[in-house]
């Protein structure tokens, strides 16, 4: 039997994260590890290249906190919003090393990277510019038809943080709702932290079998971390909070601004609990998900 894998993030962080690495936060729309981010920005990492699809704030605050050196992404800005200004002033500035995919393309790599391939082939697509600019595009004959194909070649990051609803002891993850690429970054990743909004027995993952994305097996930490995706949302539990997204395009105009919300709401912080405790009442009302429509049926109830 796989061993109990649970400990406090601060311990998975100091553990899996270290200086240099590459590190992979997935989660598309939701489930984005916010606590995650705030806890290596706490431990202060430093030269990580941090490879998401989406960048989204999360990577922004890290970027301001001077955690990385290196971006690796396909489409970046604060959703539905903007630019993500520090990070657009690092790179034109020359201080922040970057490669760009075409989502398809990152998608790829990481499915390269979870199968073990040397490069993952895909159709030729709109994204010439993209081929122009970054030498990872590559193509090849196809040796069955003899046309062209891409191919862009494997990613395997030194860790990917993986944020879920539920999971137990052991590793095991049920996922529901929009589904990124939380799986394809699991499996090409070396080291897997996973944080979870609840902690479960056994019996309830293996009620619903369909909705464990990730399995024990390539986890190598479990984290019990309420509201860890704010403020990005986890469905059936709490909302986007559109609120914060708006008023992080003004904050970011000044970098004076952007480093004391730092001081306040990161090292401010001892941990996640502290920071959503911070956030308020009105806060967690408005972002409260009652009743839980989407969460799945524990049988066992019945």
């Amino acid at each position: 039997m796989s061993p109990d894998k649970r400990c406090s993030l601060a311990e998975a962080i100091a553990e899996f994260v270290h200086d240099g690495d590459c590190v992979y936060a997935a989660g598309f729309t939701h489930l984005i590890p916010f606590a995650a981010a705030h806890e290596i920005i706490r431990q202060e990492r430093r030269n990580l290249v941090l490879a998401r699809a989406t960048p989204d704030l999360i990577y922004e605050q890290m970027i301001a906190a001077g955690c990385a050196r290196k971006l690796i992404f396909s489409y970046m800005g604060n959703p539905g919003i903007g630019s993500l200004r520090i990070v657009r002033a690092e790179i034109e500035a020359g201080r922040l090393e970057w490669e760009e995919y075409s989502h398809f393309g990152m998608i790829s790599r990481l499915q390269a990277g979870a199968a073990g391939l040397p490069f993952m082939p895909m159709n030729p697509t709109a994204a010439g510019d993209l081929e122009r600019v970054n030498p990872n595009y590559r193509r090849l004959q196809d040796p069955y038809t003899g046309r062209e194909v891409v191919v862009v070649p494997p990613l395997n990051p030194d860790v990917a943080i993986i944020h879920v609803q539920r999971a137990d002891r052991r590793g095991n993850a049920h996922i529901w709702g929009i589904i990124g690429e939380q799986k394809e970054a699991a499996f090409a990743a070396r080291h897997v932290i996973l944080t979870a909004e609840e902690i479960v027995e056994e019996e309830v993952i293996r009620s619903d079998p369909n909705r464990t994305l990730i399995p024990e097996f390539v986890v190598d930490a479990v984290c019990h971390v309420p509201y860890c995706a704010h403020p990005s949302y986890t469905q059936g539990y709490y909302d986007r909070d559109n609120a914060f997204y708006l008023a992080w395009d003004k904050l970011s105009e000044s970098r004076e601004a952007v480093q004391a919300w730092l001081e306040e709401w990161v090292f401010g912080v001892k941990d996640r609990w502290e920071y959503w405790h911070k956030l308020g009442e009105e806060t967690h009302h408005r972002l409260a998900v009652k009743p839980r429509w989407s969460a799945p049926i524990n049988y066992g109830d019945y």
